[in-house]
């Protein structure tokens, strides 16, 4: 006998809800400590990616620039600190040149 109702659906709504909820909790934290708008980030992104782009083909899709906080290295605060995952797909000018997978 099939449930009159999918009960299940709640809960990945739920689960959406709660990754948005926790993206604008980070936003709002990393503005808080850096003094960074997420319009500024934005920026960033797109300046460091364009100054990139200039020396490398990068795969875009799969760019990933984050702010964090990490524990100084006596461990008495968290700096602030842009973390770059950033794929290469080849070195620009050099056709020979072609990055493994």
């Amino acid at each position: 006998m099939k449930p009159m109702f999918d009960f299940s659906s709640l809960f990945r709504k739920n689960s959406q809800s709660k990754d948005m909820a926790k993206e604008r909790l980070r936003l709002v934290l990393i503005n808080d400590r850096t003094g960074l708008s997420p319009k500024v980030l934005d920026e960033l992104r797109v300046e460091i990616t364009k100054v990139i782009s200039k020396y490398l083909e990068i795969d875009e899709d799969s760019l990933d620039i984050q702010m964090t906080n990490v524990r100084s290295e006596d461990g008495t605060a968290a700096l602030p600190t842009l973390i770059a995952n950033i794929p290469i797909k080849k070195v620009r000018g050099k056709e020979t040149t072609r990055l493994r997978p």
